[in-house]
C-alpha cells in the first residue's frame, strides 16, 4: 500500500477492562489474527495508537480522591505540574512534567473507578517504546505506536487527541527547504504527524465507547523512524511567544 491509497482506520474491539500492571501489547496482540480469527492483522508499517488512560491504568498511575473535594483535585493538579499559567474557577491551566501546556495537568476523573483519578504516564515515549517492543516479541512485526490523549486548543472550541508519545513513528515532518505545487521553497512548514495520526484514530475510538486503541494503516514508510514527542513536538519556552 503506498500513501496514495489513502489511511486506513481500525479499531481495536475486545480488549477489555486494563488493571495495574497489564501486558497492554500483549492486550492489543490478543485483539487480532492469529490469537483473535475474527480480529483485523497487525502488519508491518502499521501504526498502533492507543489512549492514554489505558497506558496509565497499566502503569498504576492511578490515586484515590474525594470527587466531591474541589480543593482535593486542585491539590493533585498542583502537584502534577511545574507551573500554573492560568486559573478560571475550577480550571487550571499549568505546565506539567513532560512540558505540555494543558488543562488540569492531565488529572482526570473519566473512565475510572469512582474515587479514583488518572494521571499522565511518567514517561509517555518510553511507554510507547515499550508497547512497541511487546508487539514486535508477541507478534514479530515492525510497527509504530503512540499515546494518545484529548486535548483542547487555544482559539477554538471542543477538544481533539494528540501524541503524547510516539515510538517508531515520526512525531514531527520537516518540510522545510522543500517545495509546494508552484515551486515555492517552504520556509516554515512543519507537519505534527503523530497529532494528525492520533487525532484521525480517535474517530474509530471515540470518548463513549470503550475502544482503546485502533490501527492506523497506509501511513507513508518515510514516516516511519525513531522519534519522540518530547523532542520533537513540545515547543521550548524561548520559541513560545505566549509563555
Amino acid at each position: 500500500m503506498s500513501a496514495s491509497d489513502g489511511i486506513t482506520l481500525i479499531p481495536l474491539t475486545g480488549i477489555g477492562e486494563i488493571a495495574p500492571g497489564a501486558d497492554l501489547a500483549q492486550m492489543v496482540a490478543d485483539a487480532v489474527t492469529p490469537a483473535r480469527p475474527d480480529g483485523p492483522e497487525l502488519l508491518n508499517g502499521d501504526v498502533v495508537v492507543v489512549t492514554q488512560k489505558v497506558v496509565s491504568k497499566a502503569e498504576g498511575r492511578l490515586v484515590a480522591i474525594n470527587p466531591d473535594d474541589p480543593a482535593a483535585k486542585i491539590a493533585l493538579v498542583e502537584q502534577e505540574s511545574v507551573r500554573v499559567l492560568r486559573r478560571r474557577g475550577d480550571l487550571i491551566i499549568s505546565e506539567t512534567r513532560h512540558g505540555f501546556i494543558c488543562a488540569n495537568a492531565g488529572v482526570d476523573l473519566s473512565n475510572v473507578d469512582a474515587g479514583m483519578a488518572a494521571l499522565l504516564p511518567v514517561d509517555s515515549d518510553r511507554s510507547a517504546r515499550r508497547i512497541r517492543a511487546g508487539l514486535g516479541n508477541a507478534l514479530g512485526v515492525d510497527v509504530g505506536v503512540i499515546v494518545s490523549d484529548t486535548f483542547g486548543r487555544p482559539w477554538r472550541r471542543g477538544v481533539t487527541d494528540v501524541a503524547i508519545g510516539c515510538a517508531g513513528v515520526a512525531a514531527v515532518i520537516d518540510l522545510r527547504g522543500t517545495t509546494d505545487t508552484y515551486g515555492r521553497k517552504l520556509l516554515a512548514t512543519e507537519i505534527c504527524v503523530a497529532d494528525e495520526l492520533a487525532s484521525a484514530a480517535e474517530l474509530v475510538m471515540g470518548k463513549d465507547r470503550g475502544i482503546p486503541a485502533a490501527i492506523v494503516r497506509g501511513v507513508p514508510t518515510a514516516w516511519l523512524r525513531a522519534a519522540s514527542v518530547r523532542s520533537e513536538i513540545i515547543r521550548p519556552p524561548d520559541e513560545d511567544l505566549f509563555r
